[in-house]
């Protein structure tokens, strides 16, 4: 079992059914700004679903490889940042409750430090990756 493959994949899963949902319920329920937030949010949704399950994918390809480590810390703070991220906007939209907005940056900052550990996993491989 690859956890983080499940989650990437089930991430995806819900940025389609969120997308279609915004598109043909949410957009005549709400202002346009609430919908471009929706929209953004989606937007961090997917790709954090494509890098999840991309990561996936790569430690089933990595094995044990010493960089390994590394690619599943940043695959869960990836999927950590997009849920505080992308989830604390459909709340708000949902809901009305505009503080579940304030876990939106804290979602932002916790997709910024999934970005610079995957950075730090590109040095810690170095040369030993097959190209």
């Amino acid at each position: 079992m690859n956890p983080v493959l499940i989650a990437g994949a089930l991430l995806g899963l819900l940025s389609v059914v969120v997308g279609a949902s915004a598109e043909h319920l949410l957009q005549a329920r709400v202002d346009d700004e609430v919908f471009r937030w929706v929209m953004t949010a989606i937007r961090y949704h997917q790709v954090g679903a494509l890098i999840v399950s991309a990561l996936g994918l790569a430690l089933i390809a990595l094995g044990r490889h010493r960089v390994q480590p590394l690619l599943r810390v940043a695959g869960w703070l990836f999927v950590a940042g997009t849920v505080l991220f992308s989830f604390s906007i459909y709340g708000a939209a949902l809901t009305g409750v505009q503080a579940l907005t304030y876990l939106t940056p804290l979602g932002g900052v916790t997709l910024m430090l999934a970005w610079a550990v995957l950075i730090g996993a590109g040095f810690r491989a170095g040369s030993d990756v097959r190209t």
